[in-house]
């Protein structure tokens, strides 16, 4: 499968401010990768280094397999980039923006017309082509620069907080384009500040004050929390009766006392959970209730980041 990006002990500063700190990060062909954090975490940084737009301070950064920093215009050539703000030209139509950048890829005439039309199409903008882009409603701006940001069928998709003041129907239209591009082979780098959006990716980097602190699937990052999956369970006996009763169960990592209940840490809990049950039933015990503790993105992040250290 191999890696689209690699990105090794790469800092970045700017004067004595640290913007991006010794980042190690790969990026899979074909996976979605998102950036999660809050404004200031360097996620822009890091993807302004990746698109070539800044040079890191210390480090490499490879994208197919070239050279960010030495080999730039072949990176360029590899990635479409979509920046947070607007940056296309208000006073050229939608179509003549597409037919400026289509001439700075260095695409045919036919290629070009080719390709705005099916992605005009595609970002459902095909009835707005003759239309000013400063006249433009927010939402459609985003979707002409996302249009631009394909027009030469890069293998590569960055896009920094692309939803960013999007309204929610629109914010959910935006990753179906998306799953669709990533489902055609294109793989994505995204940045979001939304927890709820970086569900819908195939891993997640959360970075807080230039340091990416863990990456992960979702459910890779919320188990890491525990060191496993959680089970919230009620019994009427004593937290030495419990452990005694589960000391032979292999999935079980360890139990917390947790008020008038024990938070019991398993490898998955789909799997564990009825033999758990079965086993303190079995010793007569009375089970009040049970359920899976599900982690949310937020809890991860709050736990990760240090702003909450109870557990």
């Amino acid at each position: 499968m191999g890696f689209i990006i690699e990105a090794v002990g790469v800092t970045k500063k700017f004067g004595d401010f640290v913007a991006v700190n010794n980042l190690n990060l790969q990026v899979f062909r074909g996976e979605i990768l998102g950036l999660l954090g809050p404004n200031g975490a360097g996620k822009t940084t890091t993807v302004r280094m990746i698109a070539c737009l800044l040079k890191p301070t210390s480090g490499k950064i490879f994208v197919d397999g070239y050279d960010a920093v030495k080999e730039p215009e072949k990176v360029k050539q590899k990635i479409g980039y979509m920046p947070q703000r607007f940056s296309l030209y208000e006073d050229l139509t939608v179509m003549e923006n597409l037919e400026f950048y289509g001439k700075v890829y260095g695409l045919p005439r036919v290629e070009r017309e080719r390709r705005a039309k099916e992605l005009l199409e595609f970002v459902e903008l095909s009835r707005f082509g003759n239309r000013l882009a400063g006249k433009l409603s927010g939402g459609m701006k985003q979707r002409l620069a996302l249009a631009c940001a394909l027009l030469h069928e890069p293998e590569l998709l960055i896009l920094d907080e692309p939803t960013a003041g999007v309204e929610p129907p629109l914010r959910r239209r935006f990753w179906e384009y998306f799953r669709e591009l990533n489902r055609k082979g294109i793989s994505l780098l995204i940045t979001t500040h939304y927890m709820d959006e970086a569900e819908n990716c195939t891993r997640i980097g959360i970075m807080n004050n230039g340091n990416l602190i863990k990456l992960g699937s979702s459910i890779e990052l919320k188990r890491s929390i525990y060191g496993g999956d959680v089970i919230e369970l009620q019994v009427k006996t004593s937290m030495n009766r419990v452990e005694a009763i589960l000391s032979g169960n292999h999935d079980v990592i360890r139990i917390i006392p947790s008020g008038d209940a024990f938070l019991i840490v398993v490898k998955d809990s789909e799997k564990s959970l009825p033999a758990i049950v079965e086993a303190l039933r079995k010793e007569n015990v009375d089970v009040l209730s049970t359920r899976v503790v599900n982690l949310s993105l937020e809890d991860v992040f709050i736990k990760l980041t240090g702003a909450d250290s109870n557990v």
